[in-house]
């Protein structure tokens, strides 16, 4: 008897490993994805670049159908009641003048770290209040942006639910379903998208919350306790995931919203601390192409690229690699 289950588990073993090595070999893909980018101008900052001028190469030579904006609380708010909208107003028109399909994230938790932007006069506001105020910042974006046609998304916060990264308050589920449905109130017509980490989460609570779900995808990543490591998943892993958020929720669609094109910079130092031929020692043009043909794989529509604005940092600086090999293939 105890000779028949260990053959049986021998058994399972060995299928599953074929199983996953099968599915390395298994391509989804449909023709070309729709390719995307997100853009960042706190990030182009960071790198020391003219924002205004990558973001005009990123619209201009860069062969891409959308773009994920981003609202910046503590950027267009730093005083209560006092709104700047002009970089961000500047933004969306040049996207809507190259006809780009604009995905805008909102909230407090949006993209770039340290994932949360919240305004200093909002720091520290009692719980009750802190929600006011966010709505309140909802409020003024959508109502700004709703009647404009290039605005396709409403992404409302950015890894909510992710509770391992970034300096931000306890994530918090019944916070989040005020703001979407905040949201939807204000304009019932866009669908929401919630992104989940795709490699930190399997993404079913935040499935089914929105009509639009976002995963992200990384293949060479850093951890404190072991330094540098490769993600072992194969692409089969994300559609599988992107099936069953599909048939098990409310979510319509399934994008990735954001696909890793730059290094993950160790100790979440600023990459631009990092000497420049060692920003590549672990990221190089060919990870780049095989992260692209990777999320291909997927079968995935719509991806979004993260990172091309350090694409065009090293171009200035003397290597144009990534960007001739991210043109490349988005031109292909």
């Amino acid at each position: 008897m105890k000779s028949k289950k260990i053959k049986i588990v021998i058994i399972v073993l060995i299928s599953l490993f074929a199983l996953y090595f099968i599915s390395w070999h298994i391509d989804f893909s449909r023709g070309s994805p729709n390719w995307g980018a997100t853009f960042s101008e706190l990030y182009a900052e960071e790198l020391g670049l003219n924002w205004k001028e990558i973001y005009s190469a990123i619209l201009n030579d860069l062969n891409i159908k959308k773009i994920r904006l981003v609202a910046y609380w503590n950027r267009l708010e730093p005083e209560k009641g006092a709104t700047n909208f002009d970089d961000l107003d500047w933004q969306i028109t040049e996207a809507q003048k190259k006809n780009k399909e604009i995905t805008l994230a909102v909230g407090f938790r949006v993209p770039r770290w340290p994932e949360c932007h919240i305004p200093e006069w909002a720091t520290n506001l009692p719980k009750e209040e802190f929600e006011k105020a966010v709505l309140a910042h909802l409020e003024t974006i959508v109502n700004r942006y709703k009647t404009n046609p290039a605005i396709k998304i409403w992404q409302t916060e950015n890894e909510p639910l992710l509770s391992v990264f970034g300096r931000c308050p306890k994530p918090d589920i019944n916070l989040l379903k005020k703001e979407i449905a905040f949201v939807k109130s204000l304009d019932p017509t866009r669908p929401v998208l919630i992104t989940a980490s795709g490699e930190l989460s399997l993404g079913f609570s935040e499935a089914g919350l929105s009509e639009i779900f976002g995963t992200t995808l990384y293949r060479v990543v850093w951890n404190k306790y072991i330094g540098y490591f490769k993600h072992f998943t194969p692409p089969a892993f994300y559609t599988l995931k992107a099936f069953l958020i599909k048939t098990f929720s409310c979510t319509k669609e399934v994008v990735v919203a954001e696909l890793q094109a730059e290094p993950w910079s160790p100790a979440l130092k600023p990459i631009v601390e990092i000497p420049f031929d060692e920003q590549i020692k672990h990221f190089d043009a060919n990870q780049l192409r095989y992260n692209m043909e990777f999320a291909k794989k997927t079968g995935i529509k719509d991806i979004y690229l993260w990172g091309v604005e350090w694409w065009h940092y090293r171009k200035i600086n003397g290597d144009s690699l990534f960007w001739k090999t991210g043109k490349e293939i988005l031109n292909n």
